[in-house]
């Protein structure tokens, strides 16, 4: 499988790109950024300094600093830290990142491989929202989107209403989800139930020293945060996004058109629709796959 990961690394990023990097039927053919967890700046040097740990050749791009039309958002530190990866002091990588900004690198590469490319954005959706623009026949070159994003019938994680990344930039969910793309969304419905304790994250520093130890480095934070609001481990968010691109059948999936709201109290909320009929979302997931999944292939068992 071919993928692309549109990303704002980001400690669950980092989790969702390792894992696409070691699975060995998914072939990353380069990573585009966003901003979200942290400015686009980091994001893009973070994601620089994940394709150097995992010893890829593969281009990075970066994308949009802020959304289509709402003002810039402060980056949660207290989450994912200043430089984005927790605790972790920030990476210097050796590499750049391709002049073609990210629109243009996504839109290229799927004129390329038209029908080949499944698009995996694990942040807010502002670059596919500007390919579809600049490219009529981008959404129509993919194979699929699968984003991480939005609720359907669980609660929000940013306000009572909404997930974070659709909140961030729901003009572009908009976009897209209107674009008459192959659409399924990974929301909070199903990222919330399968969650990742500081034991975990141990036995992959342990199993496996490079990869895991580099998670477990970061975890720590993330960890922090979530104990701050009453739960023990942190939720499998982004590499679910990118186990559904390549396990759909571990997913329960609802067919159905998808709207977002982009105003008022409600901004961000994702809700069932008439059309586009192409569009699905998950609602339901096999947990424990899931999760064993995602330590097996991180642990390289």
């Amino acid at each position: 499988m071919k993928l692309l990961i549109d990303t704002d690394p980001g400690i669950d990023d980092a989790m969702a790109i390792l894992f696409a990097a070691r699975h060995p039927e998914i072939e990353l053919v380069g990573l585009t950024t966003v901003f979200g967890n942290v400015p686009v700046e980091i994001a893009t040097r973070n994601a620089l300094a994940l394709v150097e740990h995992c010893g890829l050749a593969i281009p990075v791009a970066q994308g949009a600093g802020q959304p289509l039309e709402l003002p810039p958002f402060v980056p949660p530190a207290h989450i994912h830290g200043v430089e984005g990866f927790g605790h972790l002091p920030a990476f210097t990588p050796a590499r750049q990142a391709v002049t073609e900004s990210a629109a243009e690198f996504m839109t290229r590469l799927a004129r390329e491989h038209p029908g080949e490319i499944t698009l995996c954005p694990i942040g807010p959706i502002t670059n596919i929202a500007e390919a579809i623009r600049l490219d009529p026949e981008f959404a129509g070159n993919l194979k699929r989107i699968v984003f991480m994003g939005g609720a359907l019938d669980a609660p929000g994680n940013i306000s009572p209403f909404a997930e974070a990344n659709s909140y961030h930039d729901p003009h572009a969910l908009e976009v897209v989800l209107r674009s008459q793309a192959e659409i399924l969304m990974i929301g909070l419905d199903v990222t919330m139930r399968v969650q990742l304790q500081a034991a975990d994250f141990a036995a992959l520093a342990e199993a496996a020293p490079h990869d895991g130890g580099l998670l477990d480095g970061m975890a720590g934070l993330y960890l922090e945060f979530y104990r701050s609001i009453g739960q023990e481990g942190c939720a499998l968010h982004d590499p679910m996004a990118v186990i559904a691109c390549l396990e759909p059948d571990l997913f329960e999936i609802e067919r159905i058109g998808l709207t977002c709201i982009v105003e008022g109290e409600e901004t961000g909320r994702t809700l069932r629709h008439a059309e586009p009929a192409q569009s699905a979302a998950a609602l339901d997931c096999d947990a424990a796959r899931v999760r064993a999944l995602f330590l097996d292939v991180i642990s390289g068992a």
